[in-house]
């Protein structure tokens, strides 16, 4: 038995977490902001100390990627300066940090998936910040592991599948990206992932360092979209899917500039901690079995 705390409980992924955590032996403390805010160093470093965790699983993050174009200060607070004094912490009380990072420390000028050996160019405030975080963690000392991956879904929070699920409810018609390449990824299969780590570490695993999960197969925003669509037809969540039709990300500006390709090789995490890659295909399946049952 390991004690287990997670930072950034309430988010998406940080729910999954406690999912998966539940049916483990684990000591396991699920920490909100508002019980232990990352801006508070202080406060933070107190609460690391005195719970004297094995392990920390860093979930939270300043994830608006368009605001964090305008929020800049905040954005780096969260995501590089309060993940570097959690490391720095970590370091002191000798405890592994899990900490997760994103795609978008690419550029997506790529034409095959990015092995966690390729060099990142940021193209945007959010994944300069999280790069930055990536590397406060590295300069720390402390054992760790960074685990990036890519459009996260699933039953919990905002995400890309239920954003298409409540357009299909106003809408006939729904114009979706499809030159943007990159692989979906199932919440809960990151958090799997994440459990069979805390496996491996209880039994003395410590290839720590940098590693990429993310679901077993890229498409396009399009291509989720309309995978999205068709599960939910045939689980009757709803009667038909909007009429889907293509567009370039030039059609479509945003404030801060997406990797145009950021599919992510995961068969490293998959060599050296023994985990699957998650399918995303079925997660929906499962996603919108879920949400049929709230």
């Amino acid at each position: 038995m390991m004690k287990v705390l997670v930072l950034g409980a309430n988010g998406q992924l940080g729910r999954c977490l406690a999912d998966q955590l539940a049916g483990t032996n684990h000591a396991v403390t699920l920490a909100s902001r508002a019980e232990i805010n990352l801006a508070d160093f202080e406060t933070t470093r107190a609460a690391l100390v005195s719970l004297e965790a094995d392990v920390v699983i860093n979930a939270s993050a300043y994830t608006a990627v368009d605001k964090a174009e305008d929020e800049t200060e905040q954005a780096n607070l969260i995501n590089n300066l309060a993940v570097g004094n959690v490391a720095n912490v970590c370091a002191e009380i000798g405890a592994v940090l899990v900490h997760v990072s994103t795609d978008y420390v690419f550029d997506g000028e790529a034409t095959i998936s990015y092995g966690e050996a390729a060099v990142t160019n940021p193209q945007g405030v959010y994944g300069q910040t999280k790069l930055l975080g990536e590397l406060a963690v590295q300069e720390s000392g402390c054992n760790h592991l960074i685990i990036r991956t890519a459009w996260v879904f699933s039953e919990y929070g905002n995400n890309f599948l239920k954003t298409m699920l409540r357009l299909a409810e106003g809408r006939d018609s729904l114009s979706i990206v499809s030159d943007q390449i990159g692989c979906p990824t199932y919440a809960q299969d990151i958090a799997k992932a994440i459990v069979k780590i805390l496996s491996g570490i209880e039994s003395n695993n410590q290839n720590w360092g940098l590693y990429h999960y993310c679901g077993d197969q890229s498409t396009t925003w399009f291509g989720f979209a309309d995978a999205i669509f068709e599960q939910a037809v045939a689980a009757d969540l709803i009667s038909s899917g909007p009429a889907l039709t293509p567009i370039s990300t030039a059609e479509f500006p945003t404030p801060a500039k997406r990797p145009a390709f950021s599919a992510l090789d995961s068969g490293k995490i998959m060599n050296d901690w023994a985990v699957q890659s998650s399918d995303w295909m079925s997660a929906i399946k499962v996603v919108i079995s879920k949400l049929k049952s709230i």
